[in-house]
């Protein structure tokens, strides 16, 4: 309650996948196996050291449904994320061949699993309509966040583990070589409406030896800033909604440690107290555009303008929202600054209303600070194009100015 009573809403880690063998907990629970599956080709998961919830069980299902509702009535969560979906959905998850038992109709779908999934998302909706049920799922199962009566599982929400992926691999990579997996960048929007996705940068990414977010980006010092920033601005400009771990605000170089809190005191130094205001005035820009999160699983939210230009690492495409307005996002990911670079646009004047190389936020400060006015030419699909300035490792927004006309290349405003 006192998150909410401060504006903060609250989603909690929720694991009905599995649990641990602790002799205190769950395991074994009356000397048998009884939350567990009695099958030993369902009940462990090796890899992890945990055993399976036995989802043929009505008590064990009772018992995990009850549970969700009591985290939503008693708590008032907002929402559930919940843990390893993959895990429940695949009678061969983590096993080899032989080590598993195909169902009744010789697939490698957990029909048991599936239904309680089915059942749990119903039950929540029916009670708790508003609820974020969000499946940490990493496969390309299809209809995770379709209703149940279409066929689906019933979550409103997935994680995009895809783009996570894609993204990291991308980022880490040395921008003289981006060009080489600039799919990394565009493939996500083949898939980005058949789901509701969440783009996650979560806490998985920070641990076990695979560095900070800020210490995976490659270059020098202000560059690997540079680096986080764009990766942040162009998380905040793709389809879906945004999840970040927390320490990634304040460019922490040092891997998650459970046992420690985030390095707040890092925003004393020069480059990350800039990157703190930086995430700061992005969230409040994304907040106050409905172009970028209005619309976000279906193509009348989202165009390309340019995708194709590899040999530079740029890409280009609007965001619209429910009224036809549109947002322009044009992202560079190489350190080079260019200048008079060409982008296809409706005839009009354009503003830049946001840039990631701002001096504040540690950048260079080079930018479109002027108007931007359409020249005729056919550029993209379109008759007219724009000329910009893309500084390095950066996003810049622009907005077309509605009240402007051109005509014999004069402009006028209409009052």
């Amino acid at each position: 309650d006192q998150c909410h009573q401060n504006g903060i809403g609250v989603i909690l880690d929720w694991v009905p996948a599995h649990f641990p063998k602790d002799q205190h907990g769950l395991y074994k629970f009356d000397g048998d196996y009884l939350y567990e599956y009695r099958d030993d080709k369902k009940r462990e998961i090796e890899s992890w050291g945990t055993q399976r919830f036995d989802f043929g069980k009505t008590e064990v299902q009772s018992f995990l449904i009850s549970n969700a509702l009591f985290w939503l009535d008693i708590y008032h969560a907002d929402g559930l994320r919940v843990d390893a979906v993959s895990s429940m959905l695949y009678l061969d998850y983590d096993k080899k061949e032989g080590q598993w038992t195909p169902n009744i109709y010789g697939g490698n779908e957990n029909l048991e699993a599936i239904a309680f999934l089915k059942k749990l998302n119903e039950v929540i909706f029916k009670y708790y309509p508003n609820t974020m049920m969000i499946a940490e799922e990493s496969t390309a199962w299809p209809m995770v966040t379709k209703p149940t009566y279409l066929g689906g599982l019933g979550f409103n929400f997935k994680w995009n583990m895809g783009w996570m992926n894609d993204m990291i691999e991308y980022m880490k990579t040395d921008p003289f070589f981006r060009k080489y997996r600039h799919k990394n960048i565009t493939f996500s929007l083949h898939y980005a409406f058949s789901e509701n996705y969440i783009l996650p940068l979560s806490h998985d990414e920070v641990v076990h030896g695979k560095k900070s977010l800020l210490d995976k980006m490659p270059g020098p010092y202000e560059e690997k800033f540079a680096n986080l920033r764009v990766l942040l601005g162009y998380m905040m400009a793709h389809p879906g909604k945004k999840l970040t771990f927390m320490g990634y605000e304040v460019g922490q170089f040092t891997e998650w440690n459970y046992n420690k809190e985030i390095e707040w005191f890092m925003t004393n130094y020069e480059y990350h107290g800039k990157l703190n205001t930086f995430v700061k005035e992005l969230n409040e820009f994304y907040l106050k555009s409905p172009e970028l999160w209005e619309v976000d699983y279906s193509w009348k939210g989202f165009k390309w303008i340019s995708n194709d230009d590899y040999e530079q690492n740029i890409i280009a495409f609007k965001r619209i929202d429910k009224r036809g307005k549109e947002l322009i996002a044009v992202v560079n990911f190489s350190p080079v600054e260019r200048h008079n670079y060409l982008l296809g646009a409706e005839e009009g004047v354009y503003t830049e209303v946001f840039n990631s190389n701002k001096v504040e936020y540690g950048g260079t400060g080079t930018g479109n600070k002027d108007r931007i006015i359409s020249s005729q030419g056919s550029l993209h699909g379109y008759g007219s194009y724009i000329s910009l300035t893309l500084p390095p490792l950066s996003i810049i927004f622009l907005k077309k100015e509605n009240n402007i006309n051109i005509e014999g290349g004069r402009i006028y405003e209409i009052c």
